[in-house]
């Protein structure tokens, strides 16, 4: 039967709809209860990275529950669990600190349409290409970020903190002496919970656990301590109003790079998360399709008040090892934190914000790729080079130029290195070493003719290969081979090459054959009107026709 999809629909292809064909009411209680442990683990998270980002607790849950519910119904994972992450604080909490929440509010939007366009056009196979220590150096920069950004309010501080995080490591020495012990004590307290408890006990979440321990304290002993009460005056019960992002072309234009940030970051991550369950349940997920749920929860998510959402790799392990197997699983998960909100929103006015820092401690710890700078160290030095750079600048610097630098850097090493891998030699039945047919060992190479092997990707650096393998022969030749059967590619600046050397030929009449093109260079030669100017008859299909026909022009020009 024919597909009567519309185009639009045919790129549009949310998970849930495939997973609901064979859904029963086994796979529903799993979800279900899957759903609910992973809600409970997202609430002190949700509410730790809105504050972290700069925004209010209440904006965190709801950007948990709206985004979340989108993401798992319109994404392309089966198991992704979405919300807002460690890896966007740096870089929301700086546009909060510039623009306010208007800024963030309409760059979320932003970023939202990027991701759609990206699904759309199907580039989520593209953020794979990522050169992955530039990953894993934002991925850790971005960990020291979360982790000095959690000081303050782990040590009770009263201090103004700057915006960038050496400032903040600075300030924190000079207010070491005003540190409140009651406060640094509930820290510490919840740190234990969170490296102790899950060594005996599983069925709890640890991180529930060193949220309600230490807010109980803080209740029993009417403690002095910040808490989301004191801070932000607790977390209003009800849903949040709904709210246009206000938005001009010069807000516009202001807020982009930050947007792509937010738009690539968001991709990344979710991408990585899908993969990363895909592994666990040995199953695939559409990542173009995931870009487009990701993008509509970026669009939606603040005219509610909330915040910069993606798949987040932790609660999606959890989701998995507490046995989800359907998009339901994500969706159950937001109304779960929806009923927290509606019935528990007033106690949460007492939780200490040293416990959510003990919690943010350690996802810091764990999303850090620590042990990639001992391992990328003893690999190429280039590499590390391109770990140590991105994860500077993220510290020093911020996210955005972190990544550009790292991803222009990985760019022009991977230049040098097809620079590299090309290799434009002359051959000649004695210096030949190939064996095989395809070989010019005992072949008669007629007098006048020249034979060049290039092997390799035909772009970066090789216009100066190429001229400098032509000035090492010491006649002028009549028929000039190059052999490119092991060349699987060729671009412009390959092709530019091949056409000054066809132009230098011809100026001293002699004759260019191409021998063994593979597939994607001869599309090039043909498009480009190349294999017009040298003539299709000039282009063989290996070396002994290559050779055939070089006699040939030698025997009509004789």
């Amino acid at each position: 039967m024919a597909d009567r999809r519309t185009p639009a629909m045919q790129f549009f292809k949310p998970k849930l709809i495939e997973c609901l064909r064979d859904y029963d009411r086994r796979t529903f209680f799993s979800d279900l209860a899957a759903g609910v442990t992973v809600g409970i683990v997202a609430l002190p998270l949700a509410i730790g990275f809105g504050i972290a980002s700069g925004v209010t607790p209440a904006q965190g849950l709801w950007t948990a529950i709206i985004a979340g519910a989108i993401i798992a119904a319109l994404g392309g994972s089966k198991v992704q669990i979405g919300g807002p992450t460690g890896a966007f604080v740096p870089i929301l909490a700086g546009i909060v600190a510039i623009h306010g929440y208007a800024g963030l509010a309409l760059a979320t939007v932003m970023a939202g349409i990027f991701l759609v366009a990206m699904g759309a056009l199907k580039l989520g196979s593209l953020i794979k290409f990522i050169p992955y220590p530039v990953i894993a150096g934002f991925t850790s920069g971005i960990a020291i970020i979360i982790f000095v950004g959690q000081l303050k309010e782990f040590l009770g501080l009263d201090a103004q903190m700057p915006h960038h995080t050496l400032e903040q490591i600075w300030t924190i020495t000079q207010h070491l002496g005003e540190t409140h012990g009651p406060a640094l004590a509930l820290g510490l307290l919840a740190l234990a919970i969170l490296i102790l408890w899950p060594k005996k006990w599983q069925a709890v979440p640890a991180s529930i656990v060193a949220v309600i321990v230490p807010t109980i304290v803080v209740v029993a002993m009417h403690l002095g301590v910040q808490t989301i009460g004191t801070k932000f005056g607790g977390i209003p019960s009800g849903f949040p109003a709904l709210t246009v992002p206000h938005s001009s072309f010069a807000q516009i234009q202001e807020l982009m790079a930050p947007a792509l940030t937010i738009a690539v970051l968001g991709a990344i991550e979710s991408l990585l998360s899908a993969m990363v369950a895909d592994g666990m349940i040995e199953t695939r997920h559409d990542s173009n399709q995931e870009l487009i749920g990701q993008g509509l929860a970026n669009i939606v998510t603040p005219f509610f008040g909330g915040i910069s959402a993606t798949g987040a790799i932790a609660r999606t392990a959890t989701n998995i090892r507490s046995g989800g197997k359907t998009p339901v699983a994500g969706i159950v998960h937001s109304v779960a934190l929806l009923i927290i909100v509606l019935v528990a929103a007033p106690l949460a006015k007492f939780i200490p914000l040293a416990a959510l820092s003990s919690v943010l401690f350690v996802v810091a710890y764990r999303m850090g790729e620590w042990d990639n700078f001992a391992e990328l160290a003893r690999g190429p030095k280039s590499d590390f080079f391109v770990l140590l750079l991105t994860f500077i600048l993220t510290v020093t610097f911020d996210l955005t130029i972190a990544v550009g630098v790292g991803l222009a850097m990985a760019g022009a090493l991977f230049v040098k290195r097809m620079e590299e891998i090309t290799q434009i030699r002359l051959v000649t039945p004695e210096s030949e070493l190939e064996l095989g047919s395809d070989s010019i060992r005992e072949k008669n190479v007629p007098e006048g003719v020249l034979v060049f092997r290039i092997e390799g990707p035909f772009f970066f650096g090789v216009a100066e290969k190429l001229e400098s393998a032509l000035a090492r022969a010491l006649r002028v030749p009549r028929v000039v081979i190059f052999r490119v059967r092991a060349v699987p590619a060729i671009d412009a600046t390959g092709l530019h090459a091949l056409e000054i050397a066809l132009e230098k030929f011809h100026r001293k009449r002699t004759q260019l054959l191409l021998s063994g093109v593979q597939p994607q260079p001869m599309k090039v030669l043909f498009h480009s009107g190349f294999v017009d100017r040298i003539g299709l008859d000039n282009i063989c299909a290996n070396i002994d026709a290559a050779l055939e026909r070089a006699r040939e022009i030698l025997q009509a020009n004789s």
